[in-house]
This record gives C-alpha cells, sequence and structure tokens, in this order.
C-alpha cells in the first residue's frame, strides 16, 4: 500500500532548545506510515535556504519518496515551538514559499497512483480534491481544531475519512457535530481529543478509545502518528476498534521524544 502524503510542511524551531525538527501535518503523516511498514510520499514545495535541504535530506533518510517536493526560491516554512510543562506552543508562524504552492496536473497524476491521499486544512490544495477524488483516490483530511473554518463546508463532500480535534470535553456537542460532518459524504469522522482518547462515528454509531499511558516528553506529532496509523489501518482492512488502537499506540511512540519525528 501506498500513502501519498500532500500540503504544508515547516521546519519546528525550538528557540529555547537551539534545535530544529522537519514537520508539518503532511509530512509527519508520510513519515510515521514508513515507521509502520507502509510507502509513503511527500508532495509540496521548499525554500531554497538550509531548511530546505534538512527537510528534503531528512525524509529521504526516512525512506519517504520526495521525488514531487520542488525548490522554489525565498524561504522554507518556519514554526516556532516552545514549552509549558512539556506540552508544546506553537508561536509565530512563517510560511514562506509555502504561499506559492499549488499542484500541478503533474502532481495529481502521480497522487492518483497512490492508495489513499491525506492532506490538512494548512496544505493549500483545497481546488485539487476534486480532480484527486474523481481519480478514484481515497482521501483522508485532517481539519484539526477548526471545527467552524469556512473549508469545512467546502472539502467535506470530498473526504472519505474526516479527521478532527476536539479537546472542550463536550460530548454531546462533538457527537452532533460528528453526525452532521458524516452527513455531508465522509466514510468516517473521527475525534481526536487528547487525554479523553479518540471517537470515530460511521453514520450508525460512535466508537471510544482510550490512550496508551506513557512518559510525555513533547506532543508534536501526537494527533499525526493517530491519523498515520488509523490510515494504515484502514489500508490493512482492520476494524474501526483496531484502527484506533493502532492511533492510540503510534501516539503514544511518538510522544516519548523530542520533534515530531527521531
Amino acid at each position: 500500500m501506498k500513502i501519498g502524503a500532500v500540503g504544508d510542511n515547516c521546519i519546528d524551531v525550538y528557540k529555547k532548545l537551539g534545535k530544529a525538527f522537519p514537520g508539518g501535518n503532511p509530512v509527519n503523516v508520510a513519515v510515521y506510515c514508513v515507521r509502520l511498514g507502509e510507502d509513503a510520499s511527500y508532495t509540496g514545495v521548499v525554500g531554497t535556504d538550509d531548511y530546505g535541504r534538512l527537510l528534503k535530506d531528512a525524509l529521504r533518510d526516512k525512506k519517504v519518496d520526495v521525488s514531487h517536493v520542488r525548490e522554489l526560491p525565498g524561504q522554507t516554512a518556519i514554526t516556532e515551538v516552545d514549552f509549558i510543562d512539556n506540552d508544546r506552543v506553537l508561536g509565530d508562524y512563517y510560511e514562506g514559499v509555502l504561499e506559492q504552492f499549488e499542484l500541478t496536473d503533474e502532481d495529481i497524476d502521480f497522487l492518483a497512483t497512490h492508495d489513499i491521499v491525506v492532506s490538512g486544512i494548512w496544505g493549500k490544495i483545497e481546488k485539487s480534491l476534486d480532480a484527486i477524488k474523481r481519480k478514484g483516490v481515497s482521501i483522508a483530511f485532517d481539519f484539526a481544531d477548526k471545527l467552524d473554518h469556512p473549508l469545512v463546508e467546502e472539502i467535506i463532500p470530498h473526504v472519505d475519512y474526516a479527521f478532527f480535534s476536539y479537546a472542550n470535553g463536550d460530548d454531546e456537542f462533538i457527537q452532533d457535530y460528528m453526525k452532521t460532518i458524516h452527513a455531508k459524504g465522509p466514510q468516517l469522522a473521527i475525534v481526536t481529543m487528547g487525554e479523553k482518547g479518540s471517537m470515530v462515528y460511521d453514520g450508525a454509531s460512535f466508537f471510544h478509545y482510550g490512550i496508551v499511558p506513557c512518559e510525555v516528553v513533547d506532543t508534536m506529532g501526537a494527533g499525526d502518528s493517530y491519523i498515520a496509523a488509523f490510515i494504515c489501518g484502514i489500508l490493512r482492512k482492520k476494524s474501526i476498534e483496531e484502527c484506533m488502537e493502532m492511533g492510540a499506540r503510534n501516539s503514544s511512540i511518538t510522544i516519548q521524544y523530542q520533534g515530531a519525528w527521531e
């Protein structure tokens, strides 16, 4: 099976630690899918700076296909990261050359060779989702915690597996929201809820799964780890409960080290 991750990337810069780690939702998902034994590619753009080379080299080292990563003159996207009680706090963001990113026809044809395509709300590919879907490829999409974002209504009819994060603790609200989302097209609506675990709605039933206890070092990449493992479970024709367990276990691995991936 092959996963096509596409969209945003960035370098997570931990100023207090003097360290920088490659990241970004689709980038992380690609790396985690390879970690789980699947093939994955990343499609996007980086700058012609040192951070751009760092990201491409790191992905190659992780055996992610970077044949469709383009270089544009300028700066690779940067997210400044800080720590508060071992939880990562995102600071300033510099979009850099990602501002110019859009998929080409060649990119779309390339993505159509995959079993599933995954992106996120900052991926800048919303205009191409219909073209990808019409080529018969399943689409997974991470809306993060942007439940009310205007793009949700635009994108959701093209999405097969819709991922959200929600930490407010109002089960009745989020279940109603998941029902509304599912009715607009996805096969599954999936919500990660931090320490409360995750919940999935398939149009008939809600499924719940908790967390895998571990020592938390850095929560960066926890949600992306869950998404990657859940997608791998889907491709392996696992049950919903098994996919949720895979997601929880994969997240527990990621949050035990600094940065989104080692």
